[in-house]
């Protein structure tokens, strides 16, 4: 397989956790920052809507950040964050992520740029976003993961975007009461697959 080539933005919830799976996969990547200023015509003639990540692969083009993760594992899965054997967890798995990503991005988004949304406060929109947490918080009183001893597609797919929402006000999000998830996060941020994806070049 010719090596992949990654359109990424270094900060991006959605980009992030696209490069952790890519590493963990061991899939040999050429990673292209973007000015998302000046997005590259190359990857807008190859994604016209203009957004990070965009996977290029042997001529198939993956613009979808969840798409790319999956991608990925199809080709090497070696610690099983797919859960391959429990279809219950692979049920809640898919839940959990089309959560994050169609109701949960929505509340971080209005609650991280509040002045942009006059409708409501920003706490108002900081505890929508807190329905998920209260989620999260409760499929970790068991164990260090969200659906098992070790890390799974979930995992990675939702940590970029509940870091962001703590570090919308990292001194609310200290004082909150999600203990579990507090460390949670701590762990997944001090981990050397995101530090290592998190490097600069």
């Amino acid at each position: 397989m010719s090596e992949a080539l990654l359109y990424s933005f270094r900060r991006c919830p959605c980009a992030m956790r696209a490069r952790m799976a890519l590493r963990y996969c061991a899939v040999a990547v050429e990673i292209v920052e973007v000015s998302l200023k000046a997005k590259p015509a190359q990857m807008l003639a190859l994604s016209p809507k203009g957004t990070v990540p965009v996977l290029n692969v042997g001529g198939q083009v993956i613009d979808e950040s969840l798409a790319i993760m999956r991608w990925a594992l199809a080709q090497n899965d070696p610690e099983d964050w797919l859960l391959k054997d429990d279809p219950a967890a692979q049920g809640l798995m898919a839940g959990l992520i089309e959560e994050n990503d169609l109701v949960f991005k929505v509340h971080l988004n209005r609650y991280k740029y509040a002045e942009r949304y006059p409708a409501q406060p920003m706490e108002h929109y900081r505890a929508e976003g807190e329905v998920f947490l209260r989620r999260l918080e409760a499929l970790l009183a068991q164990r260090d993961y969200l659906l098992a001893d070790h890390l799974s597609l979930a995992d990675v797919a939702l940590a970029p975007f509940v870091r962001q929402f703590a570090h919308v006000d990292r001194e609310w999000f200290a004082g909150a009461p999600y203990p579990r998830l507090q460390q949670w996060l701590e762990r997944f941020l001090a981990s050397a697959l995101f530090t290592g994806v998190m490097a600069k070049g």
